[in-house]
């Protein structure tokens, strides 16, 4: 079994904006500490900067932690936001089967 197959999944839902990003950030840092956490953005209908903040906050969490960390379905603005910002490289997306 791979460690993507034994982490927990976290799939937030809905809007990831500036406005309703704070309210699931605790919640994935909860995640973080209990164990490996692969974060399915699959049902996430908006994403802004504040999605991608979230995104890097997780995984400074998993760093301090020593859990690991890795997301699918990032969300096609994450993903050129990223890509702006030149941080691409360094989102742990999970591996496509």
């Amino acid at each position: 079994m791979s460690a993507a197959e034994q982490a927990q999944v976290f799939a937030p839902t809905g809007e990831l904006t500036m406005v309703s990003a704070p309210a699931v950030l605790e919640e994935g840092r909860r995640l973080l500490r209990a164990g490996d956490l692969v974060v399915d953005f699959a049902a996430v209908t908006v994403a802004d900067s504040a999605a991608l903040a979230l995104l890097l906050d997780w995984m400074r969490s998993a760093r301090a932690t020593g859990n690991r960390m890795s997301v699918r379905n990032l969300p096609a603005s994450m993903v050129s936001l990223a890509a702006l910002y030149d941080i691409d490289s360094l989102l742990p997306q999970e591996c496509a089967r």
